[in-house]
Order: C-alpha cells, then structure tokens, then sequence
C-alpha cells in the first residue's frame, strides 16, 4: 500500500518514514500542503497521514480542499494539538482518525491499517479468496492454511490484487504501489515478471494449473477465483 506523509518536522518524519517502510508500506514524503495536492493528483494513494501546522497552509485547510474535491482517502490527522476542540474539528472536516503527537508507531501503523481497509470494504485484517488468504497486519500469505514463501514485492502485488478483486489493474497501478518517490520507477514488464513469478507460486501451492490471476489483454491483471466462491472476510482472527 502507498502511504503519503505531510509532515514538515524533518526528525519526525525521518522516525514515521523508516517505521512505515519496514511495516512494508511505499512511502512518500512531503512538507508543505501544495505539494501534497500536487502528489495525490499524480498517484493514487491509500492512505495520508497528515500533520496541521504545515509551513504554508493549515493542515485542516488541505484536507477540506482534497474533501471537495472528491478525494476520499483515508486520513489521519497526526498533531501536537490535542485539545478536544481540535480532535472536532479534525474528524468533521473529514478525518478518519486523529492522533496526538508524540504517538507509538506500532499504534500509528494498526489505526493506519483500520482506516486504510475500512475505506476498502474490510472489517478485519484477514482476506480469504477461495483457497488463499493474507493477513494485512502480518504482511503474509497462506494457501490451505499453509503458508506460502512470497518476496515482499510478490506480497504486494498479491495484497493489492486481493484488496481490488473483481477489478482489472494496470501494469502502471502495480508500478504505483511497488515504488515510491526515491525510486527510480522501472519499466512496465518487471510487472509481468512478478506476476509470472507469483502466478507460479500460486499454481505450485495449490496444485492447479488454473493461473488465479488472469492476464486482460491491453489492460492488466485481475485476481479471480475458479471455484467461484464470494471473496470472504473473516471476523475477529489475526490469520
């Protein structure tokens, strides 16, 4: 998942950033409300994790600005004010969580993972299509019940298929959620190599030639499952 930073105390967001990349997450950063305006105009991003006193316009400002203009993504709001009045004003101007600073990264990254899976339809953090599952807290996957050895980018690419099931995705949407602004983003085909890689994966683990993971001709990928099952979510189990 691709995770926007707003946060203008540079120690504090070198802290955020290092914790939210070993959590697994693709993390861009920035320190003013223009350029965040400008970033969720370019990607598409799961989440925002936003500080209010940015150095040109109040963080309450930004946010009522990507609310009008229809942009949804789940957001908290990360803030020294920890007034009751300030935690009001957060949340009705379209917060999905407010959280006073200084805060522990372990909590920061379990509310980030409940507003980011809300927003996407899930109550719990296990994902269940047919025979394979992953667990968004644990950053893993099983088939059976077994669990299944991915690299992390494998991971990602599997996380997001689940998350988006039912919906074709663009080699350019992976390529979004795989790498964020420090790195040099690679061709469109090192998509098909990770998809090849985990399409076999899938097909060794489960013993099946069926691919899981359909190739749409001119537009992407799409996850399906060919027993026909709903995709289930289970409830209150940590995978």
């Amino acid at each position: 998942m691709r995770i926007l930073l707003v946060e203008d105390d540079k120690n504090t967001a070198g802290t955020l950033v290092k914790a939210l990349r070993a959590d697994g997450f693709t993390c861009d950063t920035t320190d003013t409300g223009e350029d965040a305006i400008q970033l969720t105009r370019l990607y598409q991003y799961d989440g925002i994790i936003l500080d209010l006193m940015l150095p040109d316009m109040e963080g309450m400002e930004l946010l009522r600005r990507l609310r009008s203009t229809k942009n949804q993504t789940p957001t908290i709001i990360l803030s020294g004010l920890n007034g009751v009045s300030e935690k009001i004003r957060g949340l009705s101007a379209g917060a999905d969580d407010y959280i006073e600073k200084p805060c522990n990264h372990k909590e920061l990254i379990a509310r980030l993972h409940a507003v980011v899976r809300r927003a996407m339809g899930y109550s719990d953090s296990k994902i269940t299509l047919g025979r394979i599952s992953i667990n968004l807290q644990t950053k893993t996957a099983k088939t059976d019940g077994i669990p299944l050895k991915l690299t992390s980018k494998e991971y990602a690419i599997l996380e997001l298929l689940m998350l988006k099931k039912g919906h074709t995705l663009s080699k350019e949407a992976f390529l979004t959620h795989l790498y964020d602004e420090r790195s040099e983003e690679p061709a469109q085909k090192i998509v098909d190599v990770f998809i090849c890689k985990l399409r076999k994966k899938l097909q060794i683990a489960l013993g099946t030639n069926h691919p899981y993971i359909e190739t749409i001709w001119g537009r992407g990928y799409m996850l399906v499952n060919p027993d026909g099952e709903e995709p289930k979510i289970a409830i209150g189990s940590n995978g």
